[in-house]
């Protein structure tokens, strides 16, 4: 009689990206050969796993919806997978490239202006998260993710835990780290009162304003913030900037950075 443990299969899947939260997998290290004993890694492109079409139990994406092939692609893989997770600012909220959202109307115009034959690219008029199309079981957000969210996730789904979502602002992590507030004693524009945590604090760590990679934390208040920046000499198009950038598409962000646009 076989008693071998049948492991859970994941898979890790890549879409319009720039793989940076993959790494977060390959770089883990020691956790990483732990991670291939607990489980079977059938899909990992970047790690040489290649059986894409097999049922899977958890499912990792990373990169925003943004081309047909996309679309018909990530319901795939959510026919195949038992839990969804989203990984990075691409796959949660668009990614940077969602830039383009705000023109959107226009999408005919810029890749005229870029590419010498554009009737041959397909695009999506906006780059979407992948919850605009599936049904995503937990969102992990950052840019990139950290190797310490995807274990810590992946521990707890291996053990029966629903996973914990933590919504903190960077500030509560500066306070826990002790960090000196760049806010108030530089004068500097930090996103860290309306950022969820996850980085650990590193760019106020090391004296820097926080460009707000990880996202809108909870119960955020953006125009009062935008309202501090202006009061810092900041003009309404470099307010703008702070809110259209990483996270463009978050709803908070993108409605602050719209309203301070229009004023410029």
């Amino acid at each position: 009689m076989n008693t071998e443990m049948v492991k859970p299969r994941i898979a890790v899947h890549k879409f319009s990206s720039c793989d940076g939260c993959q790494l977060a997998f390959l770089n883990a290290g020691p956790a990483l050969l732990e991670l291939a004993e607990l489980t079977d890694i059938v899909y990992f492109a970047e790690a040489g796993s290649l059986e894409r079409e097999v049922e899977i139990d958890i499912a990792f994406v990373e990169g925003s919806i943004s081309t047909p092939q996309d679309l018909t692609r990530i319901k795939a893989i959510r026919e195949n997978s038992a839990y969804l997770i989203t990984i990075g600012a691409c796959a949660t909220t668009g990614g940077l490239q969602g830039l383009r959202n705000l023109y959107a109307s226009n999408t005919r115009d810029w890749t005229g202006a870029i590419y010498a034959r554009p009737e041959f690219i397909e695009t999506l008029d906006e780059s979407q998260p992948v919850s605009s199309h599936v049904k995503v079981d937990l969102e992990l957000w950052g840019c990139p993710v950290s190797t310490q969210q995807i274990m810590t996730a992946l521990r707890a789904l291996l053990f029966g835990v629903t996973p914990g979502d933590d919504r903190d602002k960077i500030c509560m992590e500066c306070k826990r780290r002790h960090n000196v507030c760049v806010l108030i004693t530089k004068a500097a524009p930090c996103m860290g009162p309306v950022t969820r945590t996850g980085c650990g604090a590193i760019c106020p760590a090391y004296g820097r304003d926080c460009y707000a990679c990880y996202g809108p934390a909870e119960n955020i208040n953006a125009e009062a913030l935008a309202t501090c920046f202006e009061g810092l000499g900041l003009l309404p198009q470099d307010i703008a900037r702070r809110f259209h950038f990483i996270n463009c598409n978050a709803p908070n962000f993108k409605q602050a950075g719209t309203i301070w646009r229009n004023k410029s």
